[in-house]
C-alpha cells in the first residue's frame, strides 16, 4: 500500500520495507482465485482494498458487502450511480456485518466516474450531460449523504471534491501515472500531484505490474510521493 494505496499483483514477490503493506483486488484476480486471494493477502500482513465495484439492487449489494466484511477486507467499493438506496444499503451491511464477525468495519466507498471515460464519452455513450467534474461531484455528494465514507474519483476531481466535501471524506484515486502517462485511462496525473491535490490513497497499476521491474518501479513512486 503505497501510503494513501499501491497495487500489487505479485503476493509472493517481495515486498519492500518501506511501503505499508496493501493490496487492491480486483475483478480479474478475484474471479480467478476468488476469496482465496484475500485470504492470501491477508497471510503476507497486507490489507486488501476489494474493488469490485457492486452494482445492483440494495438487497444484493449488502449481501455481498456482509461477505466481504467477513472476510476482513480494509477497503471496498460500490458504483455511486446504482443510486442512494443502494449505497446507504451498503454502508449499513458493513457496519452490521462488522459487529456480527467482530471484525473492524470496511472503509466504503462509491465509484464515481470511470477513469476510461472523459466527456464526450460520458455524454454519448452515458447519456450523461454536463461535465466530467459536475457529475462527479453530484455523485459523490450522494455517496456522502447515503452514508459512505468517500469515493474514488480521477486525479483531476480531487481539489474539487476535497474543497466541497471536507477533509474527512476519503478519496481514492486511480488513474495515477508517472510522467502522465496514459493508456486506456483518459483523466490521470503523476503520484505526486494527485497526493498535492489531497488524495488520501492513490492505486497504482500497471506502472508496477507491467514494468521490467515492478519493484524499482515501486520504489521510484514512493520516492516521488515523499518529496510532496
Amino acid at each position: 500500500m503505497l501510503d494513501r494505496l499501491g497495487e500489487t499483483m505479485n503476493l509472493d514477490g517481495p515486498r519492500p520495507s518501506h511501503v505499508l503493506p496493501g493490496v487492491k483486488i480486483g475483478n480479474q484476480l478475484f474471479t480467478a482465485a476468488g476469496p482465496a486471494a484475500v485470504e492470501r493477502a491477508h497471510k503476507r500482513g497486507c490489507r486488501v482494498f476489494l474493488d469490485l465495484k457492486y452494482h445492483d439492487i440494495p438487497n444484493t449489494v449488502a449481501g455481498a458487502v456482509r461477505e466481504a466484511t467477513r472476510m476482513g477486507v480494509f477497503m471496498l467499493n460500490v458504483h455511486a450511480s446504482g443510486g442512494v438506496a443502494m449505497m446507504r444499503a451498503a454502508a449499513e451491511a458493513a457496519t452490521k456485518a462488522a459487529k456480527d464477525f467482530g471484525v473492524a468495519r470496511p472503509i466504503v466507498i462509491g465509484v464515481t466516474v470511470l477513469t476510461s471515460l472523459d466527456r464526450k464519452a460520458l455524454q454519448h455513450d452515458v447519456g450523461v450531460a454536463g461535465s466530467v467534474e459536475a457529475h462527479v461531484l453530484r455523485l459523490a455528494e450522494r455517496a456522502r449523504d447515503a452514508g459512505l465514507d468517500g469515493c474514488v474519483a480521477s486525479p483531476r476531481e480531487i481539489e474539487l471534491l476535497r474543497g466541497a466535501l471536507g477533509p474527512t471524506f476519503v478519496i481514492v484515486t486511480p488513474g495515477i501515472r508517472p510522467a502522465e502517462r496514459g493508456d486506456d485511462q483518459v483523466r490521470v496525473a503523476t503520484p505526486g500531484s494527485a497526493i498535492s491535490a489531497g488524495a488520501d490513497y492513490i492505486v497504482v497499476g500497471r506502472p508496477i505490474t507491467a514494468a521490467p521491474d515492478p519493484v524499482a518501479a515501486l520504489h521510484a513512486i514512493v520516492e516521488e510521493m515523499r518529496t510532496v
